[in-house]
């Protein structure tokens, strides 16, 4: 028997605590939860205040659905936190939007020095070897 959804924060026995909309199952006399877009929001303290950094649960799949067993969760409660639902939704979207927009699934962006970027292996490669070389 499927109950009705809600949105809920779910902190896992691993420690992990997360965020999405919730399916609540009876599946022979154990309940399951069904998960929607699971995400993981972390407060973040800048300059200007509080931030919110969002990131899908899981990291190396696309899916959208997880199933997780009622004796992996702590504790779990509705959350009707509007600012925390619309924060859920936009990454939804924006998520949507990317895997609309990009090849075979994969995002392809061009990454600067303001990103970290420095060069590719071959490149450092050649120049660390020219700073060995002059020593």
């Amino acid at each position: 028997m499927m109950e009705e959804d809600f949105y809920a924060s779910i902190k896992l026995v691993s420690g992990e605590e997360i965020f999405g909309r919730v399916f609540a199952s009876e599946e022979k006399n154990k309940t399951i939860l069904i998960i929607s877009e699971p995400i993981v929001i972390a407060e973040i303290r800048t300059k200007y205040g509080f931030a919110y950094k969002v990131e899908p649960w899981m990291k190396t799949t696309t899916d959208d659905i997880f199933v997780i067993d009622m004796d992996s969760v702590i504790t779990m409660t509705e959350n009707n936190d509007v600012e925390i639902i619309s924060i859920h939704q936009k990454f939804i979207k924006q998520k949507q939007k990317h895997k609309n927009s990009s090849d075979f699934g994969m995002n392809h962006f061009k990454l600067t020095k303001e990103m970290g970027y420095i060069s590719n292996v071959n490149q450092a490669k050649e120049i660390l070897e020219k700073i060995y070389n002059n020593l």
